[in-house]
């Protein structure tokens, strides 16, 4: 029998670890969030699907070219009668960190939540222009 080896990574899949890849290597995979990455023109869109949360649960950051989403959210459930008392705690946080390229202008992210999905657009800077200068011959 003859066992074929495959490379474990993909050219493919090098494009995004490059430019998107997480800072912290071996994270907590019980909190890992699935994110859509779409490029057009413009730039990037992320999309994050975040079903119970709210917008108010999250803060986007962006530290030296790295676009950090946190969400943290608490709930409270207690129940009261005659025979028993029940209280349950729920604690819902994640995290998840993209290094963006250097053609992101970072000063111009947005972020939308609409129907549990938190979308973070990133938009490229504008290409420079050349500069055409005149020389004079002396």
């Amino acid at each position: 029998m003859n066992v074929a080896k495959y490379p474990t990574s993909h050219p493919f899949n090098s494009l995004f670890t490059d430019f998107f890849a997480q800072p912290s290597f071996g994270a907590n995979r019980s909190n890992y969030v699935p994110v859509n990455i779409l490029e057009s023109e413009k730039g990037f869109k992320l999309e994050i699907a975040a079903p119970g949360l709210g917008k108010e649960d999250f803060s986007i950051t962006v530290d030296k070219n790295v676009l950090i989403v946190k969400a943290k959210k608490e709930q409270k459930k207690e129940e009261n009668s005659p025979v028993y008392r029940r209280r349950e705690f729920s604690f819902t946080e994640i995290e998840r960190s993209f290094r963006i390229p250097e053609s992101i202008d970072t000063d111009q992210v947005n972020a939308t939540f609409n129907n549990g999905i938190l979308e973070i657009e990133l938009v490229k800077k504008a290409a420079l222009q050349p500069v055409v200068k005149t020389i004079a011959i002396a």
